[in-house]
């Protein structure tokens, strides 16, 4: 029988006040890089849960998405390290747009994150080398041309919030 073959189910707020995006400077295989916030979906969650959880845990600040900017597909190959083999990789992004609520300065960034920062699209578009992701000017780019859907495009059954409820 062969693997089913599963994307990596991801989430990102892109959050933009006066001109410039909110992203976070991390740790990466290929060092220092540029990211939205961003993060995994885990199980029981919702995307726009996940959204939540993954802004304030990179970023210290609260985050009330209103809209979902778009569902992005990209793939990446994680080079080897002495403990796991090359691994090709594809993430399926849901991005969201929203409100920047208080910052929780006492608050500890998740592992890996070094600092918050602000940068306008031309900043941005000028580091490109240093970006995570080549979703993150995408994301960035889609949400600066008003692109925007309601966030009830996005259905999550009551089943992912009951653990066995689908079984």
């Amino acid at each position: 029988m062969t693997q089913r073959w599963k994307p990596s189910v991801t989430v990102a707020g892109i959050i933009e006040k006066e001109g410039r995006y909110l992203l976070v400077e991390e740790h990466t295989p290929k060092g220092l890089m540029f990211n939205n916030p961003a993060g995994h979906l885990d199980p029981g969650e919702s995307p726009v849960q996940a959204c939540v959880r993954e802004v304030l845990e990179e970023t210290a600040f609260a985050f009330t998405p209103t809209a979902l900017v778009g569902i992005y597909l990209s793939r990446f190959s994680k080079p080897a390290t002495p403990e796991d083999p090359e691994e090709d990789i594809t993430y399926l992004r849901f991005a969201f747009t929203g409100v920047l609520g208080a910052h929780d300065p006492n608050r500890a960034l998740d592992t890996g994150i070094v600092r918050t920062l602000w940068m306008s699209l031309d900043e941005m578009k000028a580091s490109q080398a240093r970006h995570r992701s080549r979703l993150l000017i995408k994301c960035a780019e889609d949400h600066a041309r008003g692109i925007r859907f309601p966030l009830d495009t996005i259905y999550t059954d009551a089943t992912v919030f009951t653990p066995g409820a689908g079984a």
